[in-house]
């Protein structure tokens, strides 16, 4: 998910605050570059405090599992802390990661009221602070709180838009240009200036960015070995430094510009 040309950006402000607050995803859409907004933000803190005494408190840890591909669903998840995966498997075992979610977002649908089965994972990237709504309990508090009800479908109708550029990227992206996007928006993310370099911490390895752009993980190693050599980034652990912006935005394509930093 990259914006093409952020009018706002400041280095100073790509901290883990800023960063908390977007998603991270697949997609070309720059409407979709802000992330989704926070499902209670448009309740009164009256409205807060009564939808979270209704919810169940979940701590979960890095790398657990919070929901199955064809389990039943079960509610929602609202993400307090913490980082997301959600991903979808195929029969022969190959991931492709959906997004991350951050702070403010829920996780758990589209079957949100309960019914029907999983149709991808979720696992938690970082330790992480959930408050479950079962359906039962969410029916009841949507009928209550109109405003809750307009961030549940607005929550969904965005998770709808991401899923389908993502369809649309796969579909229609090579995957040397899905790399180049998903970099793109990374620096847009998380990046921060220093010198004339964009330095990107975003604790994802190279099976993480496989599971994103459609690749293997040898794949990735070699791409990001081939852009070192090209003088475009440096890439050490979870650690990329980006010498060349404008040429990563070349290697995207399309009429879209690389972020503005």
């Amino acid at each position: 998910m990259v914006s093409a040309k952020p009018s706002h950006y400041s280095p100073k402000t790509a901290s883990g605050a800023r960063a908390a607050s977007r998603s991270v995803l697949l997609a070309e859409n720059e409407k979709l570059a802000g992330g989704p907004v926070p499902l209670l933000q448009e309740l009164n803190e009256r409205e807060q405090k009564e939808v979270l005494a209704q919810g169940v408190r979940r701590v979960i840890r890095r790398r657990q599992m919070l929901f199955a591909q064809g389990t039943p669903h079960d509610g929602i998840y609202l993400i307090q802390s913490g980082r997301m995966r959600v991903f979808y498997t195929a029969p022969s075992g190959r991931e492709i990661t959906l997004a991350y979610w951050h702070q403010g977002n829920f996780v758990g649908g589209p079957e949100v009221f309960g019914s029907g089965l999983h149709l991808w994972s979720g696992a938690a990237v970082t330790d992480c602070s959930l408050v479950h709504f079962p359906g039962k309990v969410l029916r009841r508090l949507v009928l209550q709180i109109p405003n809750l009800a307009i961030g549940v479908i607005e929550g969904l109708a965005f998770k709808g838009k991401c899923y389908s550029a993502l369809a649309q990227m796969l579909g229609t992206r090579s995957i040397t240009e899905r790399l180049a996007q998903l970099l793109l928006h990374l620096a847009d993310s998380y990046g921060v200036r220093e010198h004339d370099d964009i330095v990107v911490s975003a604790a994802l390895t190279h099976a993480d960015i496989a599971h994103m752009v459609g690749a293997t993980r040898q794949w990735v190693t070699m791409s990001l070995k081939r852009l070192e050599e090209q003088g475009i980034l440096t890439s050490v652990k979870s650690k990329i430094v980006i010498h060349r912006l404008d040429e990563l935005g070349s290697l995207r394509g399309g009429a879209q510009a690389a972020p503005d930093f």
